[in-house]
């Protein structure tokens, strides 16, 4: 027991390197991928809702002033190397290129519960390529709100390592965690996907919507999560607009 303690939160591997990026010329609007904050944000039942209050309100007070408190990662949110990693970065030591840049929309048309697997990966198009985003688009974000959300995908730790070994730079996902969903966990659960992105600066982004416009297509991406000091993830304004692709195939 006490040397699984001290092994607890170290493991940071430094991030991957990556190629630059080169542009591409858009060809549609930005599109809002986010949850909008409210006190019914989608969370883990660990983690109290949102609460949003009126500090001063108008026309008894000269202004309005909103005070909001929630745990960072509920609703649309990245998750930092920190948030498993003592030793990794936190929110506020992450390069901002890292939250940006070119990526693909893969439609995976899975049931319940299913794993995304290797072969999943290999089988989608438009290919991944080094210093992409990749953004599962399953539709289980429309489930949010109903029983069906908690019976998302996961991810195997074959398909994680499968990201890392072709050097993704963020992996988003419309439904709550690559990892197994919580009813599925067993005793001693130790989030195997995250710790395997996460180690090489793989960053994570959980409860993504609104991209079914973009599935099949590559993409601009923009994570304009919030710099918050030490912090583990920051809730964040995800856009995404269609960009030209020289290479479907």
């Amino acid at each position: 027991m006490c040397e699984q303690a001290a092994e607890r939160g170290r493991g940071w591997k430094g991030w991957l390197e990556l190629p630059a990026v080169t542009a591409a010329a858009p060809t549609g609007p930005w599109i809002d991928l986010s949850w909008t904050i409210d006190e019914d944000l989608p969370r883990v039942p660990a983690f109290p809702a949102p609460r949003i209050s009126k500090l001063r309100s108008q026309p008894r007070d000269p202004y309005n002033a909103t005070e909001l408190s929630m745990v960072v990662h509920t609703g649309t949110h990245v998750d930092a190397p920190r948030h498993f990693f003592s030793d990794g970065p936190a929110f506020d030591e992450i390069p901002i290129d890292r939250l940006a840049g070119p990526g693909v929309v893969w439609h995976l048309d899975l049931e319940p519960e299913a794993i995304i697997d290797v072969p999943h990966l290999e089988a989608a198009r438009p290919r991944l390529r080094p210093g992409d985003i990749l953004a599962l688009f399953t539709g289980f974000a429309e489930r949010f709100g109903t029983p069906h959300y908690d019976r998302h995908p996961s991810l195997s730790v074959a398909a994680a390592e499968w990201l890392v070994a072709h050097r993704c730079k963020l992996l988003a996902c419309d439904f709550g965690t690559p990892d197994l969903p919580h009813h599925l966990r067993q005793e001693g659960f130790a989030w195997p996907v995250h710790h395997v992105l996460l180690a090489s600066g793989v960053l994570v982004c959980e409860h993504l919507r609104g991209h079914a416009a973009l599935a099949g297509r590559r993409a601009e991406f923009m994570f304009s999560a919030l710099g918050i000091r030490g912090s583990d993830g920051a809730p964040a304004r995800v856009m995404a607009r269609p960009v030209a692709d020289e290479s479907p195939t």
